[in-house]
């Protein structure tokens, strides 16, 4: 228990360095600028009318420690509380390795949906925080949902690393 209390006191750092990071990384994707950098583009106005809306169970989701290589996945259940159908344009993943899934179909106001993220850690030992950013047409466009893990890195082969004679 000690050990475990730790390796996390460890990883605190990396862990705030990870979330500035990602925060700087949904500004990009969003188009709003960085604090003292000049926009590039006019800023998207909001539209008139009507709009859909996403109210999630949960924004984010922890699978705590897993072992490389193992596949897991996580479904973030949401309501449309808005005052128009939903739909969701796309939803991808920070990396290849995770890969969200979607409803294709509007969902209606007061409806309800999934959308499913799957994260594959191989080859991803040590901290892992993702993002799955859905584009929809709500306001704003886009809605950053987060997973993490502690990905328990695999066994080295060590037969693969000795010289052959």
């Amino acid at each position: 228990m000690a050990f475990v209390l730790g390796a996390c006191g460890n990883d605190k750092d990396a862990e705030k360095r990870i979330a500035e990071l990602e925060n700087k990384l949904a500004q990009l994707e969003s188009g709003t600028p960085a604090q003292g950098a000049t926009p590039t583009a006019a800023p998207e106005t909001k539209p008139e009318g009507p709009l859909p809306s996403f109210e999630f169970a949960a924004e984010s989701h922890d699978f705590g420690t897993i072992n490389e290589g193992d596949v897991v996945e996580h479904t973030f259940q949401f309501t449309n509380t808005g005052e128009a159908p939903l739909i969701i344009q796309s939803a991808k993943g920070s990396c290849g390795r995770t890969v969200p899934t979607w409803p294709k179909e509007p969902i209606p106001v007061g409806g309800t949906g999934e959308i499913v993220a799957k994260f594959n850690s191989k080859g991803k030992p040590n901290i892992q925080n993702k993002t799955v950013t859905i584009t929809a047409n709500t306001w704003p466009k886009q809605t950053t949902l987060r997973i993490k893990a502690m990905v328990t890195p695999a066994p080295k082969d060590d037969a693969a690393t000795m010289p052959t004679k």
